[in-house]
């Protein structure tokens, strides 16, 4: 009975631990990456002063852990999407602007659970003939 006190004890500490601007944030960008924010993306060469590309609409973003390529998932249709791939340098930065509010908990973490994402789609490439020697 004392050890589950002392989980159940330790999980509310640990979880009170976070700002409400942190939990906000993490909301934000859970929404951002199921679609449901837009978002106006920029990439701006420092040296030319000049816009390089610009994309706007439901797109979640993804950077590499060294910030030198980013790449930008947008959905275009209700089973439609792009993505595109950029690389970043020293001169060229860009900043992602979220274009509307979004109504999210600064008391609860979101959590999106996919089950149809446990059974795979299996695309089977070959010839049944190779298979079957």
């Amino acid at each position: 009975m004392k050890k589950i006190t002392l989980v159940l004890m330790a999980a509310i500490a640990l979880s009170a631990c976070d700002t409400d601007s942190k939990v906000a944030s993490r909301n934000l960008s859970k929404a951002a990456d199921m679609f449901e924010i837009d978002r106006r993306i920029v990439f701006y060469n420092g040296i030319t002063d000049q816009y390089i590309l610009t994309i706007e609409g439901r797109c979640s973003i993804d950077t590499n852990a060294t910030n030198t390529s980013f790449h930008v998932t947008c959905k275009t249709g209700p089973n439609e999407f792009k993505k595109h791939f950029l690389g970043l340098s020293d001169n060229v930065t860009y900043f992602a602007e979220q274009l509307d509010g979004a109504d999210v908990s600064v008391y609860h973490y979101r959590v999106v659970f996919k089950p149809q994402t446990i059974v795979r789609d299996v695309d089977f490439r070959g010839d049944g003939k190779e298979v079957l020697k």
